[in-house]
């Protein structure tokens, strides 16, 4: 049995439509189905996750076993209990097989094709999840989280929200964050086109912070069209004049900001 039919013969012993096996590799129900075909094959990553998806070594994998490899027949030298030993192949490869253990849930229910809830958590190692909500080593959905997430709404270590994005490093119409950088940005470090707030700020309007930079700057250190330092004694009801000026449709809960920017 080759690897194309192994593969095939495998999905159906757990019940899985090609969709389904896409969805756990991130991969299309296309990709699956040229697999199978024997048309392509899966790049190496892809094959390292298809042997962990099946709990099988790699061996086992592309030969056509259906079963993980003998370990006592390991260089002959008796039983092997560690099944972290190497497996030596007949084309002189060492296999050593990672077995990484990782919780998945996939919702029977989908919408737009895509499971409603989606966890996929590896104890180490790369786990992706899609879905409408997602949560993942790496998540993509509506609504992400995980160490990488993008998606509508997104929380994670690295992440990209279109609309709202949570994360050390952010990106996203909302977003807060270590690093933040979106049309309205709060951060230790923020970027914007119309609002950052944070220990450095830079935006094409109203930037407030320690060190801030734009249209309209108000911080420690202000550099901008319209500048207020700190300390050069410059009333709030002087810089929300010209806020409003500039930025007429600013909301009014930014006078609250300036009243800590300007203490």
């Amino acid at each position: 049995m080759n690897f194309s039919e192994n593969l095939m013969a495998l999905r159906r012993s757990r019940n899985w439509s090609q969709e389904e096996l896409g969805q756990r590799l991130g991969v299309t129900r296309q990709t699956v189905s040229k697999w199978e075909l024997g048309q392509t094959t899966p790049e190496l990553e892809k094959l390292v996750e298809l042997a962990r998806l099946f709990d099988l070594s790699l061996d086992a994998l592309v030969n056509g076993a259906s079963t993980s490899p003998d370990f006592s027949k390991h260089q002959g030298d008796g039983p092997q209990s560690n099944p972290s030993s190497p497996h030596s192949t007949p084309n002189g490869w060492y296999i050593y097989p990672r077995y990484v253990p990782y919780y998945e849930y996939v919702s029977q229910r989908k919408l737009f094709g895509l499971p409603l809830v989606h966890i996929r958590i590896a104890h180490h190692g790369f786990a992706r999840a899609t879905g409408i909500i997602a949560i993942g080593n790496a998540a993509v959905g509506l609504v992400s989280i995980g160490g990488c997430s993008l998606g509508l709404i997104s929380l994670g270590g690295i992440s990209v929200g279109l609309l709202l994005a949570l994360g050390g490093l952010s990106l996203g119409l909302f977003s807060l964050g270590g690093i933040a950088v979106g049309g309205f940005a709060l951060g230790g470090v923020a970027v914007s086109q119309w609002l950052s707030v944070g220990g450095g700020a830079v935006s094409g309007g109203l930037a407030i912070g320690g060190s801030a930079v734009g249209h309209v700057a108000v911080g420690d250190v202000a550099v901008g069209t319209y500048a207020f330092a700190r300390d050069a004694g410059i009333s709030v009801q002087e810089v929300w004049g010209v806020i409003r000026r500039e930025f007429p449709h600013m909301w009014s809960g930014i006078r609250g900001l300036l009243n800590g920017a300007l203490r």
